[in-house]
């Protein structure tokens, strides 16, 4: 696997080639997401539920997330909607309960798509430990099984102006470990903070990934590898030609019920631990709740 484009340690954020993901099961799975989201919105709503595990499984209607409330303040819902397949922890595989079954075949291109994106994770897993000093199996606990959530995230034409302040996505930081992206290169795409306040263009590089840091990264690290906001803005509003978009988004991170604290390597006795040990699933539920709305929304084994 090879990095480039973005800093890990400043932005959080690295575009990667070289990963295995087949490209022609991406493509796949892109044409069937969008094939998805052109159902009519009763159709779509059939898929709709309220069972979560990193995220709510199922399909989320047009302003049905409001991610920077996970920052605080009032904030408008956001200009997208999605479509997940989550995974009980329990079980290790893909939850199949809430499977939209049109477009044939999307069901099983999702569960091709996570199992690769899963190796994907683990790898990236043992990457990690030997770039922090640690042995190369030292997560391996903290990811059996690994959590993880697919969503296809889709940005349709705007063909009424949003409303003042209103994004694609608002700026938020992501809740778990390494979230697994494959984006396209449509108008109104991801965006990054940088250190000194100005926010950059996340290129779609064709076959590439991005991979950035979610929060328990940030905490496990003690601050040394960031967490960092991020958002996808709205497309010119006089753009000539479609300014649709779909994201394939790969949550990954470590159980529920690990327990997160600084890493050995990244502590001294001039840079103490900044963050009280947590267990996976009460961060997470904290952000789901602020997300959705609900209490009743967790990230559970």
């Amino acid at each position: 696997t090879h990095y480039s484009c973005h800093d890990p340690d400043s932005l959080g954020f690295v575009t990667i080639v070289g990963h295995g993901m087949p490209q022609s099961l991406t493509a796949e799975i892109y044409s069937s997401g969008l094939s998805f989201f052109e159902q009519s919105l009763e159709r779509k709503l059939a898929w709709a539920s309220n069972e979560a595990h990193q995220g709510p499984a199922g399909y989320i209607r047009l302003f049905g997330e409001t991610v920077g409330k996970t920052r605080g303040g009032a904030y408008q819902p956001d200009v997208s909607e999605s479509l997940s397949f989550a995974e009980p922890a329990a079980q290790g595989g893909l939850d199949g309960r809430r499977w939209p079954q049109t477009p044939p075949g999307l069901p099983e291109l999702a569960k091709r798509y996570a199992l690769c994106a899963c190796d994907l994770g683990h790898r990236l897993m043992r990457l990690s430990a030997l770039a922090l000093d640690l042995p190369e199996d030292y997560f391996e606990p903290f990811y059996s099984p690994m959590s993880h959530l697919l969503r296809l995230a889709y940005y349709p034409e705007q063909l009424a102006d949003p409303a003042p302040g209103q994004l694609r996505n608002a700026a938020h930081t992501d809740f778990g470990g390494f979230t697994i992206l494959r984006q396209d290169d449509a108008p109104g795409g991801l965006q990054v903070l940088t250190p000194n306040g100005d926010w950059i263009d996340v290129p779609a590089t064709p076959g590439a990934l991005v991979i950035n840091t979610g929060d328990l990264i940030q905490r496990w690290t003690n601050d040394r590898w960031i967490s960092n906001l991020h958002r996808v803005v709205n497309p010119p509003r006089h753009h000539n030609g479609p300014t649709r978009r779909l994201s394939i988004v790969m949550f990954t991170g470590p159980r529920p019920d690990a327990e997160i604290a600084c890493l050995p390597t990244c502590q001294t006795p001039e840079r103490p631990a900044r963050y009280a040990p947590t267990l996976a699933s009460d961060h997470i539920n904290l952000k789901l709740a602020q997300t959705y709305g609900s209490p009743e929304t967790e990230y559970r084994a």
